[in-house]
């Protein structure tokens, strides 16, 4: 059953200008998991400025969404994901400026997907390219379609990486394995990406696993979950004794909570 949240970037009921169907991506909220779509097929789910403040739009709505337990990021189409949309920067009056605010408001969206205290699983097919690899990697659970293919693909059109890739990549797949897959130009196959971690796992068709894993997250301990995500991603930016201090403060707080009680309790029960 879909909450009342179910939406498009604009709103309850209708996107920015137009229908549903007319909105870059879109959130429906549905037996606790939050259906994240990234909705531009005919652009590869390319992001424009339109769709990257949408994308950071709706993440936000499904943070403050009690309704969501967990999120599914998919994209509609061929391709899950082609990175900045080349045609929207290049065609601009001022390509510097214009792709100087896409990356910015891009970066915040990524950032608020990497941020949100929600476990958040996607789906990935076709391609995932430039500002995708982004996307994705501010995932936690990532399954792949066999034949995705993965590509650094900035300096193929004479570009750096924007988003955040310098610093999610290596963290994913190491410094030397990342220096390769971006200076080579080559890109990865699904099962080199499994070997090297950048996805957790591969499926003929993954919205259906990652659908299975968003709702198994949204029907357990999704506050947990939520919290979990939240201090293994700080830990990089933190010294150890940050770490066990936020650690420390953050189990003290959940051991309140109702979903930790009704655990809890069953547990010295059995």
């Amino acid at each position: 059953m879909e909450s009342p949240s179910s939406s498009t970037a604009s709103g309850p009921t209708q996107a920015a200008g137009g229908s549903d169907a007319a909105s870059p991506v879109t959130l429906r909220v549905a037996d606790g998991v939050g259906h994240l779509r990234l909705q531009r097929p005919e652009a590869a789910n390319a992001l424009d400025l339109p769709t990257a403040r949408a994308l950071r739009s709706l993440v936000e709505k499904a943070g403050a969404d009690p309704a969501v337990r967990a999120l599914l990021v998919t994209g509609a189409g061929r391709r899950f994901c082609a990175g900045g949309d080349v045609a929207s920067f290049a065609t601009a009056a001022d390509p510097a400026a214009y792709l100087r605010e896409l990356a910015t408001e891009a970066d915040a969206a990524v950032r608020a997907l990497a941020e949100i205290e929600k476990p958040v699983v996607a789906a990935v097919h076709g391609a995932v390219a430039g500002a995708g690899l982004a996307v994705m990697l501010s995932c936690d659970v990532v399954v792949a379609d066999p034949e995705t293919a993965f590509v650094f693909a900035y300096p193929t059109i004479g570009l750096t990486p924007d988003c955040g890739v310098s610093y999610l990549l290596p963290r994913a797949i190491g410094q030397q394995r990342a220096l390769r897959f971006a200076l080579s130009g080559r890109p990865a196959t699904a099962a080199q990406a499994l070997e090297w971690g950048l996805v957790t796992d591969l499926a003929p068709d993954p919205q259906v696993l990652a659908g299975e894993l968003a709702t198994a997250m949204a029907q357990g301990p999704a506050l947990a979950l939520g919290q979990v995500r939240r201090l293994l991603r700080a830990g990089w930016e933190s010294s150890r004794a940050e770490v066990g201090a936020e650690e420390a403060r953050t189990i003290s707080e959940m051991v309140r909570s109702e979903e930790a009680q009704v655990l809890i309790h069953a547990f010295v029960q059995r």
